[in-house]
């Protein structure tokens, strides 16, 4: 039934008769005609437009003179009703606090970490303390990416600050250099601000000073919500204990959690041949078969994504979705490289990743390739089978080029002689392994052919080092990138984009075993890759689940 409306006045406008009258229960009789009467009184002796009657007001104020008792069981049926609509009315006129926007305080090693990072905080405004400034200018120098950052940094200051009407008082607009994303404001520190922390923290070190400033800034901003962000973990847990708010920096990071990670593959459910058993088509061209499935499982399915149906009693099905219509799309057989005339350089797959992830290696369709899996998985041995196979049998790439991230384990051993190559000899110990694998495949040439066999095929392999990618283009080259765990999302930007016409990359790695300082599963430049191209049309990524090294490094890999 529709709801009455809204009363009009307050009661306080009501007659004192009105207001006084008792509230007593009339005799039987009168329930027969108060039950007739319309309860035309009690929308009209009301309050102002968007109040409504409070927990205390009487309920004989909503009574006429002549018919309480109808009246009286009908407010209380009338605050049930209307009370709930009249409190969201309420809720939208009430007027935005100004605490939502907070204002962040950034530490010094989140403007060095990422140098865009002042943009990445929507409508929320920024503040730099001093002694921020003042590190960023202690660390310009030198060529590594921290100096480079820090350089930059101090770059987009420079251009906020010259900008037409900036005031650096009443704060700089950070959408003023063309990012609108950006709706806050930078704030500097230019006046001592005062401040007390605990005696045990010494006042001169850089860290204490910019906790001094949060405080002063949460005292003088209050209501308003001062946030500290930094990437020091150990300065983070230092605001937590004197009571101030302290967040990581979040922007950098693809995924909060390694599980999300996209794997590649989707297992069909049981039932679904059932389910696409009157719509489901079917072609063959070559070696290959095609199905066209409709149903809500479309909408769950990428380009390039392996699809797997297995259940006892029914034929298997290993397949890649090549075509994705509206609500339609078509899943594509797999060639079945464990079995061993599908060999691949003398190597067959042994499970049903590494066989999804031949179907990627092999295809010329696909022009990036990512593989994760834990140590022991095959990644590495798939790669250069497959490549050995294209450059030198098939003739599709001129040569393979290796590179990887230098990061040591332990200490560092220092400087490395020889030329180029001869430096990355050391790091390079899992190609020579793989290799050696790949080079006692071919059993019947004997020891001479072995031999001109394994010097063919360091003919056609060039280790380089990652230093001196920049501005090379490389043509029909198949190219490996190993440890990709280890590189941030701006060099393996770096890498990718080096690649010209006719050129696959290939990028593997393990997100449990990553050496670089300050990377993480959710930030490694890896994970940003393996996010960023899923669905693309000549892209492809398979996480390999299955270790067949040895019993005692799949043991390993799950234990320790």
């Amino acid at each position: 039934m529709p709801l009455p409306p809204a009363p009009t006045k307050r009661a306080a406008l009501l007659p004192a008769d009105a207001i006084n009258a008792p509230a007593r229960s009339p005799a039987r009789p009168a329930r027969k005609s108060a039950r007739a009467e319309p309860v035309q009184n009690f929308p009209v002796v009301g309050m102002p437009e968007g109040d409504t009657a409070s927990g205390n007001d009487h309920p004989s104020a909503f009574m006429g003179k002549n018919d309480r008792f109808t009246l009286h069981t009908d407010v209380g049926s009338y605050k049930k009703e209307s009370v709930p609509v009249a409190k969201p009315a309420l809720k939208s006129k009430k007027p935005r606090p100004a605490g939502q926007i907070k204002l962040f305080v950034l530490d010094t090693n989140v403007l060095m970490h990422d140098p865009m990072c002042l943009f990445r905080f929507e409508e929320h405004d920024i503040f730099l303390p001093m002694i921020v400034l003042e590190e960023l200018d202690g660390h310009k120098k030198g060529m590594t990416e921290v100096a480079r950052n820090a350089r930059q940094t101090s770059r987009t200051l420079d251009a906020l600050a010259g900008t037409e009407g900036a005031d650096i008082v009443k704060g700089l607009k950070l959408a003023a250099t063309g990012h609108p994303e950006a709706g806050g404001a930078l704030f500097f520190q230019t006046r001592v601000l005062d401040y007390s922390l605990p005696v045990s923290l010494p006042q001169g070190k850089a860290d204490n000073n910019i906790l001094g400033v949060v405080e002063a800034l949460r005292r003088e901003h209050a209501p308003r919500e001062v946030v500290l962000v930094s990437k020091d973990i150990n300065m983070r847990v230092k605001a937590r204990a004197l009571g101030l708010d302290a967040e990581d920096y979040q922007n950098d990071k693809v995924l909060e959690d390694g599980d999300l990670l996209y794997s590649g593959s989707l297992a069909l459910p049981p039932d679904f041949w059932t389910r696409q058993s009157k719509t489901v088509e079917s072609w063959q061209h070559g070696i290959h078969t095609f199905y066209r499935i409709t149903g809500p499982i479309v909408s769950s399915l990428l380009i390039n994504q392996f699809v797997f149906f297995e259940s006892p009693g029914e034929p298997p099905l290993y397949a890649r979705v090549s075509e994705i219509q509206a609500k339609t799309a078509v899943l594509k057989t797999l060639k079945d490289y464990t079995h061993l005339k599908n060999s691949i350089w003398g190597v067959t797959m042994r499970n049903r990743e590494q066989n999804f992830a031949m179907n990627l290696l092999m295809d010329p369709e696909v022009d990036f390739v990512t593989l994760a899996g834990t140590a022991g998985t095959g990644k590495t041995l798939m790669a250069l089978a497959s490549g050995l196979t294209q450059v030198l049998d098939d003739r599709r790439y001129t040569e393979i080029i290796m590179t990887r991230a230098t990061v040591s384990v332990g200490e560092d051993i220092g400087f490395l002689p020889g030329t180029e190559e001869e430096k990355m000899g050391p790091w390079m110990g899992a190609l020579d392994d793989n290799l050696e694998v790949l080079g006692k495949t071919d059993g019947g040439s004997g020891e001479w052919g072995r031999a001109a066999t394994n010097e063919l095929i360091r003919s056609r392999i060039k280790v380089k080092s990652m230093n001196f990618m920049r501005g090379r283009t490389f043509l029909n080259k198949y190219v490996i990138i190993d440890e990709a765990q280890n590189l941030t999302p701006k060099q393996m930007k770096t890498l990718i984009t080096r690649a010209g016409p006719g050129t696959k990359i290939v990028c593997m790695g393990n997100l449990a075993q990553i050496d670089t300082p300050y990377l993480t599963e959710g930030s490694s430049g890896m994970t940003f890759a393996v996010d960023r191209f899923k669905g693309w049309p000549h892209g492809g990524h398979i996480t390999l689940a299955r270790g067949e090294r040895s019993r005692l490094a799949d043991f390993a890999s799950e234990v320790l």
